[in-house]
């Protein structure tokens, strides 16, 4: 996450504290799986959630920082940047200089932080401090539960998980109650499972982890992804029928009625309706900034526009600059 700078509240009721401004983020890990009501996340959205945060872990680990405290609460869709970011740096410690003993959240805690807690609590030292290997078991049970669609804190406190966790990570993967079973999700299973060893030697660093198969696989957004992380630009479904982009003069008067609607929620960088597949009949209006684009998508969802309600999404603005447009998305 930005920081963007540091103050002193001398108001505060216990005395001056220090407040840090960081960057305005969107919807949480946390927020989509709520979403997801147990059917799992998308493979685009394991995907880009895993790619984005392995790359803040390798950086944050180079540096020779834990954070110390990864969960979905604490993982964030930038908009403006379109990449979930890490927040919440509370627990963080220099490797080799850990100064919090409690740390990590109950269900996203790594064995030997569990163990050097319990010691802390009875009054007892641990020979052996945490390491970065941490935040990788902490991503490991993340990314499981975005593909299960289920909370896992009672299963990975169980006996059976620290007997063999493995089989239940199998039996996860092959349940007919995931959707994502159907997808050949091999390689995902295996780079959780490389992060969720109980030995943290074995455990993989994040920069290996981003060396898995995994990541060389191309996944297409679903619907349901467009919908839930703003982007600068929106894609509006059921606004164009057949005829209207065979007919020139009804193409082109369409086009400026929706830019003139569109720009009534900010300037309106680009506009592009594409006369043929992919993507033919839709409508992608780039703004010049997500704040814009969250604005116009509340607006125009559900809008009826020449007699047909308006289905309005987020689209990916890397994926829209390359002039990519997926072809199946539903």
């Amino acid at each position: 996450v930005t920081l963007y700078g540091v103050f002193t509240n001398h108001y505060s009721a216990n005395g001056p504290s220090r407040c840090l401004l960081l960057e305005l983020l969107d919807i949480s890990v946390s927020e989509l799986l709520l979403h997801s009501s147990n059917q799992g996340c998308s493979m685009w959205m394991i995907q880009h959630c895993a790619r984005d945060v392995l790359e803040a872990l390798a950086f944050l680990h180079h540096k020779g920082y834990v954070h110390a405290d990864l969960k979905p609460r604490n993982i964030l869709w930038s908009a403006e940047e379109e990449c979930f970011k890490l927040i919440d740096f509370g627990l963080s410690f220099k490797e080799g200089n850990q100064d919090v003993k409690y740390i990590q959240t109950d269900g996203y805690r790594a064995p030997e932080a569990e163990l050097q807690n319990c010691l802390a609590q009875a009054g007892l030292q641990s020979e052996m401090e945490c390491t970065s290997a941490v935040d990788l078991w902490s991503l490991g049970i993340v990314l499981l539960e975005m593909f299960s669609g289920m909370k896992l804190k009672h299963t990975v406190q169980s006996q059976e998980w620290k007997t063999n966790s493995s089989a239940i990570i199998d039996r996860i993967f092959a349940s007919e109650g995931v959707v994502n079973s159907a997808i050949p999700a091999y390689h995902l299973r295996d780079l959780i499972k490389s992060m969720l060893h109980c030995d943290q030697g074995k455990r993989a660093s994040a920069e290996k982890a981003l060396c898995s198969p995994f990541f060389s696989i191309p996944f297409a957004p679903h619907i349901e992804d467009l919908v839930m992380l703003p982007t600068p630009v929106l894609r509006l479904l059921n606004v164009l029928s057949d005829a209207s982009l065979q007919c020139e003069e009804e193409y082109e008067d369409i086009l400026e009625d929706i830019r003139e609607e569109c720009q009534k929620y900010g300037p309106v960088v680009s506009l592009l309706i594409p006369k043929e597949n992919p993507g033919k009949g839709q409508v992608f209006v780039e703004y010049a900034n997500a704040g814009d684009s969250k604005a116009a998508q509340k607006m125009l969802t559900g809008k009826i526009f020449d007699g047909k309600f308006v289905v309005a999404t987020f689209y990916p603005l890397s994926a829209y600059k390359r002039g990519y447009l997926y072809q199946n998305l539903l």
